[in-house]
């Protein structure tokens, strides 16, 4: 069966990076909407930007309202902005946030409506030019085609897709990873792990979808435990950057599954980063997908197993496929990833929303693409073991 397989436009990569893509930047647009927040500013990484525009004489306005996961109302903001400094492209400088509110401005301004229009829709207009500078190993949102974005009404994560919201460069410079702090070094960089354990263990992987996903996994339990004990190490940082966009391109391509599609509750109900709601879901998600599961879901996992050299050739993949959730395990140990419990959430509170959570998850579409056969009710039970 044949299948699509997207990507960024261009992709510049390596020390140095935004140097070379300056002259991209000036093919863009006159004018630049740079999308970020206040500390990318007082970190001086906007700094850096703003000379790479001013470099190529390309005019801009500065966006640094994404203050935490993006709602609708910040997209709003931004939009007001970019028509009224009459903006013809984007930049998006920061970690997941500031990039999907790029995304979400760039499809209103030609998309129009409200953002809450598209649940459940596509874009189908094509966005003005977008640049994606990612500061964090993790979401991968340089190289997808999704944006996420809190409808704060309904308060829900809305999951919005289309091709045209592909960033049409991303610019992959470690020196902006160097300033993540350990812990978001450790979420992050186990978003990355999340996307690319579930575009390899998705119904709708794909052969080109494997060979990026296996490539982050293996880079991924090799370097992000280096990054987070020691965020200076500049070789750690630059496989963690090039693994992120690994893992993004195969989960654009082959998407993600239950994890995913029951973090994003946890994260709309209880306003826990994406990265540390799905870390804190790996062990309890992987666990229920690999009990009494079908041998194509062992052959999945137990390949990812033997690829980190945890489980040996001649084991059985069901073996295998234990050996590599222990690892899963052991990494997030090793990373200090807190339980909702220790993370401060209420136990009465989170149990009396699990219904919805289940729900809202199921909505998602994500958990149907896990090699499993899965119900709301199943998923029920997985929320109330995080306890």
């Amino acid at each position: 069966m044949a299948r699509e397989f997207i990507m960024p436009g261009r992709i510049v990569s390596g020390e140095n990076a935004l140097q070379m893509a300056e002259v991209t930047l000036k093919e863009m647009g006159t004018k630049a909407l740079i999308v970020t927040d206040e500390v990318m500013i007082k970190l001086g990484n906007v700094a850096h930007v703003e000379n790479a525009l001013k470099n190529q004489g390309i005019e801009y306005v500065i966006y640094s309202e994404i203050s935490g996961e993006p709602t609708d109302q910040m997209i709003y903001k931004g939009l007001e902005m970019y028509q009224a400094e009459k903006c013809d492209f984007l930049v998006a400088l920061g970690g997941g946030s500031p990039i999907d509110s790029m995304k979400a401005i760039g499809a209103l301004a030609t998309n129009g409506g409200k953002i809450s229009d598209y649940m459940g829709k596509i874009f189908e207009k094509k966005t003005p030019p977008m640049a994606a500078i990612p500061t964090t190993a993790g979401t991968g949102s340089e190289a997808t085609q999704f944006t996420i974005i809190t409808d704060t009404e309904k308060d829900i994560k809305m999951l919005l897709k289309g091709s045209v919201l592909m960033p049409d460069l991303a610019v992959i410079d470690p020196r902006f990873t160097m300033t993540a702090p350990p812990k978001i070094t450790a979420a992050t960089g186990l978003d990355a792990l999340t996307h690319a354990i579930e575009a390899y263990t998705s119904r709708k992987a794909q052969g080109l979808s494997d060979t990026f996903a296996v490539s982050a996994v293996k880079k991924i339990f090799r370097y992000l435990p280096r990054a987070y004990k020691e965020g200076s190490d500049v070789e750690a940082r630059e496989n963690m950057a090039v693994a992120a966009l690994e893992a993004g391109i195969a989960f654009n391509n082959a998407s993600v599954t239950i994890v995913h599609g029951m973090s994003r509750p946890i994260g709309a109900l209880f306003h826990v980063a994406h990265g540390l709601s799905n870390a804190m879901l790996l062990k309890a998600c992987f666990s229920f997908v690999l009990e009494d599961a079908d041998q194509e879901v062992y052959e999945r996992f137990g390949q990812l197993g033997r690829a980190i050299h945890v489980a040996e050739n001649q084991e059985d993949d069901k073996t295998a496929s234990y050996h590599f959730l222990q690892a899963v395990i052991g990494l997030c140990e090793e990373l200090e990833i807190p339980t909702l419990e220790e993370y401060g959430i209420d136990k009465e509170k989170f149990f009396s929303v699990i219904d919805k959570m289940a729900e809202d998850a199921m909505a998602s579409g994500s958990p149907s693409n896990t090699r499993k056969d899965l119900t709301a009710e199943d998923l029920k039970e997985i929320y109330k073991a995080l306890w």
